[in-house]
Parts: structure tokens; sequence; C-alpha cells
């Protein structure tokens, strides 16, 4: 619990200062549980970012990119009608809790200026956003409604009066005094819990920062120790990174070991600490039915082969039929009708060892002989079509196994695009009309140190487009050897120097099946030598005149290129 009432009151402070006086502009809601207010303040712009989910919830400022949906959610509806064009007047927080609270001067229908406040609860599971007006404390609407009938001290639901949390009367330890920490027993064995039950808003983990600097455990010790952290306290926003897990906090955590890194401010912090978390999350509210899609064509085309295979083993026993209507030619003056087996001397063979050949007692020695070779043109044509499916079926598990990969890292463009594909090659049905031809996709885009331009394809229409519609035949094209992955597009004609080739081969093995590998072969070579498949589906290629380089990939590494 990183955001404890102690970061929270920094975090206050910094958002606070950047876009109070600031204009609302403009609301969005990403997800369930995301909401985005672009801000006009102090003439730029910025974008606050409030999450009230379980795992993630946090309000900040964002310099990140989102996807904002084309239909806004009721809830969305409901709060650009009573805080679009509104004037932050105040962010202030409740003692030292994690309770953030928004007062926007607004204009109503009737032209009346009216308070509304907005109340943001970070409490992991039970985080919330709560819409107030601030004339009757009467709450508008909230992200998660809570009837009497669960709780019956609060309701949180339109039209109930808005409660806070219950108090835990607890002490706020930014008005600490010398005699309030004679209530902590110092002769438990864990004063880091003692400290976390009487200040408000200190976490377990600030509160064994505290003791870690406290030589002895009475509370003369504790107080000193408490009181020279709370009095030299210097923001630095600091990630710590481990072997287990990162950690991150105001300030560098003295108490763990690992790897600091610091940042310019808390938001910009939580821009990185979160990044990606919740964003997959929002992503698999709006493609699990297309990711549930994809795997079960996978796995049913996986099934297949499996069933393919165990037809051609049977299959290959067409020379078996062969030689047995052969053989049976060859002795038909030696055997009866009427017989149901026969040993027969294979001559075939250098031993000459006899076979047991199974008869129609009903049919003479030529028809069972004529009844094999029957068989024979049976298996023998069962296996070129069975040959065929495999290698069909092999085609649809890579095609499947390719936008598999790409939809775990897909963003909701993205995946729409792969919706569309699939739609297009007439897997789906169409949901939508289609989009128009000149419609171009929307891949990624990076530069190198060197200011070269780097560009990446995260579906097989975006790769499809950026290799044989965008890129110059003479420009570089890389990709991850023999596994899904991008293509990635090195935007010039010139010589690549190391660092050029070592940035966009982090690029293809990031974006590939393999970027939680170690080594990943990168393979590139000039546009020129990359081929469409003819007749084959979006992005699929073959090359030659390649070179290969092996690439550890690493995250903080791509997270750090600029796309600007």
């Amino acid at each position: 619990m990183a955001i404890d009432g102690v970061f929270t009151h920094f975090l206050v402070d910094e958002i606070d200062s950047s876009i109070t006086s600031g204009r609302i502009n403009k609301i969005y809601q990403l997800s369930n549980n995301e909401l985005i207010f672009v801000i006009r303040a102090n003439r730029v712009t910025q974008k606050l970012l409030i999450s009230t989910h379980p795992s993630y919830a946090r309000t900040h400022l964002t310099n990140l990119d989102y996807i904002y949906p084309k239909e806004p959610p009721m809830f969305c509806m409901l709060l650009r009608k009573h805080l679009e064009g509104g004037i932050i007047k105040s962010i202030t927080q409740k003692g030292n809790d994690r309770i953030i609270m928004i007062e926007v001067l607004h204009t109503n229908e009737i032209g009346d200026k009216v308070i509304k406040k907005v109340i943001i609860e970070i409490m992991g599971k039970h985080s919330n956003f709560i819409l107030v007006d601030n004339d009757t404390n009467k709450i508008i609407d909230c992200i998660k409604h809570i009837s009497p009938f669960l709780n019956s001290y609060r309701t949180l639901q339109p039209g109930a009066n808005y409660i806070f949390p219950p108090s835990q009367d607890k002490i706020n330890p930014f008005k600490a005094t010398r005699d309030d920490f004679k209530r902590i027993d110092h002769t438990t064995n864990n004063i880091s819990r003692e400290l976390v039950k009487t200040f408000e808003g200190v976490s377990p983990l600030l509160a064994r920062e505290i003791m870690f600097n406290t030589t002895y455990p009475n509370y003369e010790a504790i107080y000193n120790s408490f009181h020279d952290l709370f009095d030299t306290l210097k923001i630095e926003p600091t990630m710590k990174i481990t072997e287990k897990r990162d950690y991150y906090y105001l300030f560098d955590l003295k108490s763990i070991s690992g790897e600091s890194r610091l940042f310019d401010t808390l938001s910009k912090l939580l821009d990185r600490v979160f990044y990606g978390k919740d964003k997959k999350d929002r992503i698999k509210q709006q493609t699990q039915d297309l990711e549930r899609f994809i795997k079960n064509e996978l796995d049913k085309n996986v099934h297949k082969i499996e069933n393919l295979n165990s037809d051609l083993e049977h299959s290959e026993k067409a020379d078996e039929f062969k030689l047995s209507g052969e053989l049976l030619t060859a002795n038909a003056y030696m055997i009866k009708k009427g017989e149901k087996k026969v040993q027969l001397e294979n001559y075939y063979s250098p031993s000459l060892e006899t076979i047991d050949i199974t008869l129609d007692p009903r049919l003479d020695p030529i028809e069972n002989a004529q009844k094999y070779f029957t068989k024979y043109q049976k298996a023998k044509n069962s296996v070129k079509y069975i040959l065929e499916q495999i290698e069909l079926t092999k085609q649809e598990i890579r095609y499947f196994e390719t936008l598999y990969a790409q939809i775990a890292s897909a963003n909701i463009n993205d995946a729409m695009e792969i919706r569309q594909e699939l739609e297009d090659e007439g897997y789906l049905k169409r949901r939508y009309r289609k989009k128009k031809k000149n419609a171009k996709p929307k891949y990624e885009t990076y530069y190198d140190e060197d200011g070269v331009e780097i560009l990446v394809g995260k579906n097989n229409i975006q790769n499809e487009y950026l290799t044989h519609k965008v890129a110059n035949r003479n420009e570089t094209w890389m990709h991850a050897k023999d596994i899904p992955g991008s293509h990635v597009i090195v935007r010039t004609t010139e010589e690549l120097s190391e660092t050029t080739i070592r940035t966009a081969a982090q690029l293809a093995a990031f974006y590939s099946k393999g970027k939680q590998s170690s080594s990943v072969p990168i393979d590139y070579t000039k546009i020129k030598n990359v081929k469409k498949i003819a007749g084959s589906k979006p992005g699929f290629v073959t090359y030659d005149h390649q070179k290969t380089i092996f690439i550890d990939p690493d995250e903080e590494f791509i997270l750090n290129l600029s796309q600007k």
C-alpha cells in the first residue's frame, strides 16, 4: 500500500498546485472504473486520471496517451452535464486519509452558479468516485452503488446523503505530539504495526521505514525517528527495484535494498508504476470475447491436426493393401472360394516370409484381390488429401498463434483492427459497417537516440500496410525469427548505426511472442527482399538476404524510447 495517507497528502499538494483554478474542458470514461478529466490550467492542458480499480486505485496527473471510447457511458454523460466547463475551486484531503475532495464551480441549466463536489475514496476494492451536490450534500451519482441493505450506516446511491467512511480515531501524523507516542505499546515485537494502528495514513511500508531509523524501541526513540523523518521529509519520488518486486514511495526507502530510480513528480512516478497494468484490464474488458474466439480457433486447429495425424497413420497402410492384392492375384489358382484366411509367401521380400491375408468367403480370389486394390486406391487418395489438410491446418495454427500473440499487447484500436481482419477473412460476422478503404491503420512510431524513425505494426493489418504500402524498398525490415511478431521498419535508406540496429531489434523482440524470453533472434533485411506469400493472409511474408542479431528484450528501454 504505497499510496497511503502521507503519500496522498503530498500528491494532493502536487495536483492542487497544477490544476486549481483550471477549467474542466472534457471528461472521458475509459472503463468501468477509470476517468480522465482534461483540464486547462495556467495556459497548459493537463489530464487528471481517476481510477477506482480494486488493485490500482489512484488519482494523479498523467502524460500518457489514452484511447477514448467513441460512445461515452451513461455515467460519463452525467459527469459531463454536471462538471464540464466548471472551474476547479479547491483540491483537498480529508484529514490524512486516502480521500480526495475536488470542489467545482459550475453553471447549471438555468444559469445559476453551483458547487459540485467530487469525492475520490482510494480504498482498495472499496474505492469509489462520488459526485455530490455541495448545497444539499446529496449524492448525484457514484461509480459503485451500495444499497442500505448492504450497508445500513453508509448508503452510496443517487439521492442518499453522503457520509464519509467511519473514522478510525487515529492521530494525524502531521499534528502528532510527543505525548501521542505514549499510546504506543513499545514492548511489542511489532512496533511498526502499532504505528499503523495509531497514526492516520501511515502504511506498513512507511512504518517499517520509521523503525529502520530507530536505534532503540522506546517511545522517546520512536518519537525522535518519526519526528526526524517528517521534519526533514524531502519529496523525491522513487521506484525501488528489487529481485522479487518493485516498491515506490515519496522518497528513497533506505529499509529496502535495490536499485533506485528517481522521478520528477509523484504523478510521473505513478504513471510509470501503473503503466500497462490497468491498461491490460481495460483492454481485457473490451476484447475478452475476441481473445476467447482466437483461443478457441487455435485450440480447435491443434485438436484437428492431432486427428489428421491419426488418420494419416491409418491411411499409410495403403502399401499393405496393394501387396495383399498382388499376392492374391499371383496365387489365385491355389485359393478356393469360401476361405476366410490364407497364408501366402511374400515374393517381394528377400526372406520370402509368409503373411496372413483376410478374405471375404463370399468372393472368389480375383474378387478379393480387386477389393484390396480398391482399398489401396482409397487409402492412397486419402493420404494425399490428409497431407493437404495437415498443411492447411498448420497454416491456420500459425495464423491464430500470430493473432493470439498480437491481442496480448494490443490497445483498443489494434484489437478492433484484428476483429476487422477476422471479419474480412470470413471468420467472424461483420458487426459494423465496413470501414472505408482509405482508413489508415494506426501503427506505433518510435525514434532512436539518433533521431531515426522506426515504425512498428502491432497486428497483421498494420504489418501488411507498413511493409507493402509505407516502406521504401531500400529501407530496413525486421522481425523476430520463426515466431509471431511485429513488422518493424527503419525509415532510412542510409547504412544503419549499431544504435539504430539494436533499438529496432529491441522493438522487434518486445513486440513478439518472445518478449519474455532472452536472446531472441531478430532477422533484418532490405524491404526489397521481403515478399508477400501469394494467397496468404495479411502480414505473411517470405524474405532472404537477412542478417540476424540476438536481443534480450528490455521493457524499461522501450518505455523510455521517444515516440514524438
